[in-house]
């Protein structure tokens, strides 16, 4: 078993990196850091699989970088990276291992197979591709088949951010002739503007849950199955034979799937977290969308960053150096947000899933022991897709008063249509990055910018589906990391725990009304809410 847990503000690297930071960090100049160091551009890009990174444009230093590299080693870094990779259970409240990334392990005799570290990791690398085998033989059959011309995914948190977001990003490589549709909203707008659109004799519903009980993928579920039940499902006679044919559950309760009316299912396990399930079954849309061939290039691309971020030393460890950057930005110079800026409209959904990555992962106050924290952990991740940002929340990044770094993602190549048009997309890109730090801090008044601001920028060569798969494997190693200095438990999620356990308790008060045990601003607005509008 690993050893315990090393808090960070616990090691001399720590103390170090703060005085650093109080003797460099708020005289720290970009402009003048590139003018001083020619080679500056050539020592902060990293090189790793799929992805090229310019990290000179940030508030570091080689000090800084030797500072930040000690504090990994001081906090056990590597050690805990190996308990990942041996299926340790370092998801410490729930004792579970976290192996999202036996997902896209090869298997024996494909390339790029890594030898398991134990017998466990054996035997759960022939269930996850007896499971991808069998999964993607039915992706396959289901975009063969043209009666089929809608998929609908029911599915909340990971079940839906992840597969919605692959969707659009791969949409180039789309199988022709079907749409996609992701509900994940109580609202019963939200399925209804769906169910609008589609019939039931050419629809195939996904209801992702692992538990087949997640109260909001339930409810949207027996709606979905009820509009199917009225509209008269397929020409079927047999209710039964026609939910087998439209419903697919992705889920490990097969006895509740059947109930349901469900007899095609595929699990996972209980290492998979939510947020890092797009790998596994929950993947089945996606599988759909882009095809058997297509989704095993996205493993492969990030089973490379997977080997990457074992392997690689962390000075050269791309996802070692971002998660370090996202603590000294965090912790020292107390920066509470960073603003996702992909340029590319297939990224358009990737601030949305990187908010739940992250923000549900490492969003905590109390250490791995329970312990409360006296630091910050996960800044505010937000964001939209350039050049749209341009236009609404940059005006605050250029002259507002907060620091907010930026990270910029560009692709070398453009997508599908309108090749024309991604110079133009890119020298934006740049441009922003560039105004960023340079500024015009030699104006005044409204034409003042101080310049000086941080930003990161990734490129891949282009959008498909291996440098996605890289991407997204970047980001989890990135939180992984980042998590592993706060001495944090980077894969529960406690905190949306209490929401539901009082909804729960509120949603028959909304028929029955009273309660003495409401506090007064529920109660008001209780009743509020149940009378009738003016």
């Amino acid at each position: 078993m690993m050893a315990p847990r090393t808090r960070c503000d616990h090691t001399p690297a720590w103390d170090h990196l703060t005085k650093h930071f109080q003797s460099h960090g708020p005289g720290f100049d970009l402009r003048a850091a590139f003018n001083t160091d020619a080679e500056r551009f050539k020592r902060f890009t990293h090189r790793a699989p799929y992805v090229f990174a310019d990290l000179s444009k940030n508030l570091i230093d080689p000090r800084t970088r030797e500072l930040l590299t000690q504090l990994a080693e001081e906090c056990g870094l590597e050690a805990y990276r190996a308990a990942m990779f041996a299926g340790e259970p370092i998801n410490n409240t729930e004792h579970r291992a976290v192996m999202h990334w036996l997902l896209r392990s090869p298997a024996p005799g494909e390339e790029g197979y890594v030898p398991p570290a134990n017998d466990f990791i054996a035997s759960s690398l022939q269930e996850v591709h007896a499971t991808l085998d069998a999964m993607l033989a039915l992706a396959d059959r289901v975009r063969a088949d043209t009666a089929i011309t809608d998929i609908v995914n029911i599915g909340i948190g990971g079940s839906d951010l992840g597969p919605a977001m692959a969707v659009k990003a791969l949409d180039d490589f789309r199988v022709p002739g079907k749409r996609f549709h992701f509900v994940s909203n109580v609202d019963g707008n939200e399925l209804g503007s769906v169910l609008r659109k589609v019939r039931p004799e050419s629809t195939l519903f996904l209801i992702a849950s692992k538990t087949f009980t997640t109260a909001e993928t339930m409810l949207n579920a027996h709606a979905a199955r009820a509009w199917f039940l009225e509209q008269g499902g397929t020409a079927d006679k047999d209710a039964a034979l026609s939910l087998a044919r439209h419903f697919v559950a992705l889920t490990t309760n097969l006895k509740a799937a059947d109930a349901f009316g469900i007899t095609t299912t595929f699990g996972f396990w209980d290492w998979v977290g939510g947020r890092y399930s797009l790998w596994s079954a929950i993947g089945l849309p996606i599988a759909i969308s882009i095809g058997s061939t297509h989704f095993r290039a996205m493993l492969r691309g990030a089973h490379a960053m997977d080997e990457h971020f074992r392997t690689a030393p962390l000075v050269e460890n791309l996802p070692v150096r971002l998660g370090l950057l996202d603590v000294w930005y965090r912790n020292f110079h107390g920066f509470t947000s960073r603003s996702i800026a992909p340029y590319s409209h297939g990224l358009r959904r990737l601030p949305a899933y990187l908010q739940q990555l992250e923000m549900e992962s490492n969003g905590k106050g109390v250490d791995a022991s329970g312990a409360r924290l006296p630091f910050a952990t996960s800044p505010v991740i937000w964001g939209e897709p350039g050049t749209n940002g341009q236009h609404a929340f940059f005006q605050m990044i250029h002259q507002g008063p907060d620091i907010i770094p930026v990270e910029f993602i560009a692709m070398r190549e453009p997508g599908r249509d309108l090749p024309e048009q991604h110079p133009r997309l890119l020298a934006n890109a740049l441009a922003q990055a560039q105004a960023l730090m340079v500024g015009r801090p030699d104006s005044s008044g409204y034409n003042y910018f101080s310049g000086n601001r941080p930003s990161t920028f990734l490129v891949l060569d282009r959008l498909d589906p291996a440098s996605f798969g890289a991407l997204i494997a970047l980001y989890e190693h990135r939180v992984f990391t980042s998590g592993a200095i706060w001495g944090i438990d980077s894969f529960d999620q406690w905190g949306v725990e209490l929401g539901k356990v009082l909804a729960r308790e509120l949603e028959p008060l909304m028929a029955q009304g009273d309660s003495d045990k409401l506090d007064p601003s529920t109660d008001g607005l209780l009743h509020y809410l149940r009378a009738p509008s003016d």
